[in-house]
């Protein structure tokens, strides 16, 4: 199956309370920041990128990429960034990250877009847990998750099940979706850098 345009999301927009609320995707590991690792492997697989973030516009502007924040206003997890960018997206197919997934796979895109079946979202799976963030949606489901968060919802999972997503699994690489979530972490792969 061929892959068809896709436009990669980088998910920034997150409070990092386990980071004591500094801002997750400019923390630096190896001396760059961490969203930009995460953006480095996105663009050989897609033909344009959206950042999706509520701080620090600025400076994640500096990407050359646009830079949105969430439409649905109070905090509403990764769904809220993940509706704006389907909201902002050229493409019909959005392919999604985390800022703080640094190891993300080269062939993310190719993996999900042949393992989706006919769902109209995909996520990975490494064998061990699942990465719903990780995932390649359609914009055919604005709509369904624009009401689910009006509706006060906002469990990733949850949604993604309605919809019966596919989990896609990726057991190649397992430090593959590792996270970067305080800063111990990535102190520690700065060193291994």
């Amino acid at each position: 199956m061929s892959l068809p345009t896709l436009t990669g999301a980088v998910l920034s927009g997150g409070q990092a309370t386990r980071m004591g609320g500094l801002d997750k995707g400019l923390v630096n590991i190896g001396g760059k920041p961490l969203y930009q690792h995460v953006l480095q492997r996105l663009e050989a697989q897609v033909n344009g990128v959206i950042i999706s973030a509520n701080r620090n516009i600025d400076e994640y502007q500096k990407s050359g990429y646009p830079v949105l924040s969430d439409t649905i206003s109070g905090f509403k997890g990764p769904l809220a960034g993940i509706l704006t960018v389907l909201e902002n997206s050229p493409t019909e197919w959005v392919l999604f990250a985390p800022c703080d997934t640094p190891f993300i796979p080269t062939n993310l895109a190719e993996v999900l877009w042949n393992g989706k079946q006919n769902a109209l979202a995909a996520y990975a799976d490494d064998g061990e847990r699942s990465h719903p963030t990780v995932a390649l949606i359609s914009t055919r489901l604005i709509k369904p998750l624009r009401d689910y968060l009006l509706g006060g919802d906002r469990k990733l999972m949850l949604f993604m099940s309605a919809q019966n997503a596919i989990p896609v699994r990726f057991n190649d690489d397992p430090r593959a979706f590792r996270n970067i979530n305080t800063l111990d972490d990535a102190e520690q792969e700065s060193r291994q850098k």
